[in-house]
């Protein structure tokens, strides 16, 4: 199936990332020019547009929060009802474009994007049905990640992926770093449970577990304590326990990161002097300066 056809003037790879996933309904008029005025941020009033969105996304997550505050709402309720329907109403309006401008509508409307930008506005509709899900609205906090293409950090997804690649390289590290608290939280736990009993607050073995996590992590809420000698002599052991192991997730990823960071090497063996290890363009020993093989 061939691909569709580009704008007119624009190679493929050119223009906005959005464009390159999904087109304009037209190439000319007046539907090209909301297109780019919504989806593009080059432009000085395609970044206004984006500035103006985040600022009217902002003051309508405050009108939420303002109106779930009973001493604000009993005074301003109706002003902040009214100023959450004409966010509302703009906000159905501006999704209503979204859907006009691009060739396949249907396609944006599953996009993430194009979910958040429907569940900004089914909460206050859904609110003359059910009153309680008017509160949903402050998921209109995620349409703010659109900052993200006026600040053009799509530039830095590179960095990004490595920063997870790390994390990914570094998971089975964490993963029996967890297990391994896990198995001292339950042992901790279980002890104290029978050490300080029901009548100190330790009521059962999980009630134990959430003292111990609360304590390996340094919290020390203090909505259960021990009170006995021996109990107290476990709980300093249990803090100086987390507080040797609370960087060691840290520096799990940290060594994976500075891993990822080094610049790719060439590990090949050379055949005069033995170097195992050269730089990624390197076509000669270092050491010795002669001929390195080919990569197997």
């Amino acid at each position: 199936m061939p691909a569709p056809a580009e704008p007119e003037g624009r190679a493929r790879g050119d223009g906005s990332l959005f464009e390159r996933e999904y087109l304009p309904a037209s190439t000319e008029g007046r539907r090209y020019r909301w297109f780019r005025l919504i989806f593009h941020h080059d432009a000085p009033d395609e970044r206004n547009f984006d500035l103006v969105l985040i600022l009217v996304i902002l003051a309508s997550v405050v009108v939420v929060l303002l109106d779930s505050m009973p001493t604000v709402k009993a005074r301003w309720h109706a002003w902040l009802y009214a100023a959450e329907w004409m966010f509302t109403i703009a906000f159905a309006v501006e999704y209503g474009v979204r859907l006009w401008v691009v060739k396949r509508p249907l396609r944006y409307a599953r996009s993430f994007f194009g979910i958040i930008d429907l569940l900004a506005i089914l909460p206050t509709f859904l609110s003359l049905l059910f009153p309680a899900t008017a509160s949903f609205a402050v998921i209109r906090a995620l349409r703010l990640l659109r900052v993200f293409r006026v600040l053009k950090l799509v530039e830095y997804s590179s960095e990004a992926g490595v920063l997870v690649e790390a994390l990914l390289r570094s998971r089975r590290k964490i993963f029996v770093f967890i297990a391994a608290l896990l198995t001292i939280v339950v042992i901790f736990g279980a002890l104290m449970y029978v050490v300080e009993g029901p009548e100190n607050g330790f009521s059962s073995i999980p009630a134990g577990m959430y003292w111990a996590i609360v304590t390996v992590g340094t919290v020390g809420f203090g909505d259960i304590a021990p009170t006995t000698p021996f109990g107290r002599f476990v709980t300093s052991v249990l803090i100086v326990i987390g507080y040797s192991i609370i960087a060691v997730p840290t520096g799990i990823y940290t060594a994976e990161l500075a891993r990822s960071l080094q610049p790719r090497r060439r590990r090949v063996r050379c055949a005069e002097c033995g170097l195992p290890d050269h730089e990624a363009d390197a076509w000669h020993c270092r050491k010795c300066g002669r001929a390195l093989p080919p990569e197997q």
